[in-house]
């Protein structure tokens, strides 16, 4: 064994995943788990747990892997964690825990997030399930949202006692792990549902099909159901659009619909009547992690897919592994082109889509070299679909209904980081509703947060 490089994980052959909506990474078995835990050093001062937005014990889960205590690694993490199973697949890693391990400084890095992954799926296999308190404080929270921030804060909020209920506008619990991400990269009935199952065993109710705004306020929660706080994680699902002639065309699509048609309404299934516009040549226009997901999603509904980008490969957003995997299934980058204009037939469908190659210049306030057009460049793309992956902003139902609620000009929460609280007593709020569109572990870190404002500001009542 070479201490310096990790142990390999197993995959599907690209050729063969790009064809189907299995899960790519097949994951480590306890063997070689227990082989790339025996990696870690076990630095007094880890700075792997400084990179871990949940501040997990990452040493410690690691090092009752390497001795075979699969059990108790799994109780380590549950400490600080509620979706292992998701953040071991999704999260990035490589600019978080692993960005910061010691043992990639002179060799490659622990795999700490496959190892996360190889606890907790195998605590699901095994049946190994979070014990719910003894006892009820009497407390009632509500949670609106049921992603990745709202079922951490439920969770949190449960096992300190309080009485929570969260209220999910749509009609499957999981929020983005439900509707965003495809199958191929987090499977729904094997991991999706058995996380949240185990934070309703913690003893949170779930009410699915219930929109806050619509069908009841939050002073309508706080005043009338008897709920004494309120945590807004209701997540950012309103997609962005560019504004070019030609987007209102048959054909083009936000990310975020196209995903939620394939993953929440199993379009990809064929024994499922959702429709879905496959087409056989698809542009997504982003460069995102989404872009990616969008992307291998339409490949393996049989498209030519191009990921459209104004920037390089250096500046893509997107994870190295995502990029890496959308290109080994064939996907094609045009990257630094934009596109200015959407072509349409005589019925009003997408049949090409006018673009202008870019340079790049100074860096912006990003910190990315910004891109410029360059003068006389337009070029056309055979296209019939196109899929715009801009990012989104929070729905402002939830700010319009409540009132004294403050919010910012990208009309996102105003709230305080390191407890969630809001302009308006009693109501705090995480996640991609006070940030915008981000990760899945950022919104678990503003999940635990608001946990820990609401219980001090119950607490203290």
């Amino acid at each position: 064994m070479d201490v310096l490089k990790k142990v390999p994980v197993r995959e599907q052959d690209p050729k063969v995943r790009a064809t189907n909506f299995e899960e790519v990474c097949l994951g480590y078995n306890e063997e070689e788990a227990r082989e790339e835990a025996s990696r870690c050093i076990q630095c007094k001062n880890p700075k792997c747990v400084k990179g871990c937005p949940v501040s997990i014990n990452i040493p410690g889960f690691i090092k009752e892997v390497e001795e075979g205590n699969i059990e108790e690694a799994a109780k380590v993490i549950a400490l600080s964690s509620a979706l292992p199973a998701v953040c071991g697949r999704v999260c990035p890693q490589e600019s978080q825990c692993e960005g910061q391990c010691i043992r990639g400084i002179k060799g490659e890095p622990v795999s700490i997030g496959k190892l996360e992954r190889f606890v907790a799926d195998w605590s699901r296999e095994h049946g190994i399930v979070p014990e719910a308190p003894e006892k009820t404080n009497g407390k009632k929270v509500a949670v609106i949202g049921s992603g990745p921030s709202g079922l951490t804060c439920a969770g949190d909020l449960a096992k300190l006692g309080y009485e929570v209920t969260i209220f999910e506008a749509l009609h499957e619990p999981g929020g983005v792990l439900t509707y965003g991400i495809p199958e191929f990269r987090l499977p729904k009935d094997g991991v999706v549902q058995p996380e949240i199952d185990n934070v309703r065993k913690l003893g949170v109710k779930i009410e699915t099909n219930v929109i806050v705004g619509k069908s009841v306020t939050i002073d309508e929660l706080l005043d009338e159901e008897g709920f004494q706080a309120v945590f807004i994680g209701s997540g950012a699902g309103l997609p962005m659009f560019m504004g070019i002639p030609g987007e209102n065309a048959n054909g083009v699509f936000s990310a975020n619909e196209y995903l939620t048609r394939s993953n929440l309404m199993k379009a990809f299934r064929d024994d499922y009547d959702t429709p879905i516009v496959a087409g056989n040549k698809v542009a997504v226009v982003g460069g995102g992690n989404v872009a990616m997901d969008a992307a291998r999603t339409a490949l393996r509904l049989g498209a030519e897919v191009h990921v459209v980008y104004r920037r390089s490969e250096a500046e893509l957003p997107a994870r190295a592994e995502e990029v890496h995997h959308a290109k080994e299934e064939g996907i094609i980058f045009d990257l630094l082109s934009n596109p200015i204009e959407i072509l349409t037939d005589e019925k009003g469908w997408v049949n090409g889509m006018k673009c202008i190659r870019m340079e790049l210049g100074e860096p912006d306030a990003s910190g990315r070299r910004r891109p410029v057009e360059v003068e006389g460049s337009e070029f056309v793309i055979d296209v019939d679909t196109v899929i715009m992956s801009l990012g989104t902003s929070p729905n402002p139902l939830i700010s319009n209904t409540t009132k004294g609620l403050d919010i910012n000009k990208r009309r996102c929460i105003i709230a305080e980081e390191s407890t969630g609280k809001t302009s308006k007593e009693g109501v705090y709020a995480g996640g991609d509703a006070v940030t915008g569109a981000a990760t899945v572990i950022l919104a678990m870190e503003a999940g635990r947060a608001g946990a820990r404002g609401i219980d001090e500001y119950l607490s203290a009542r």
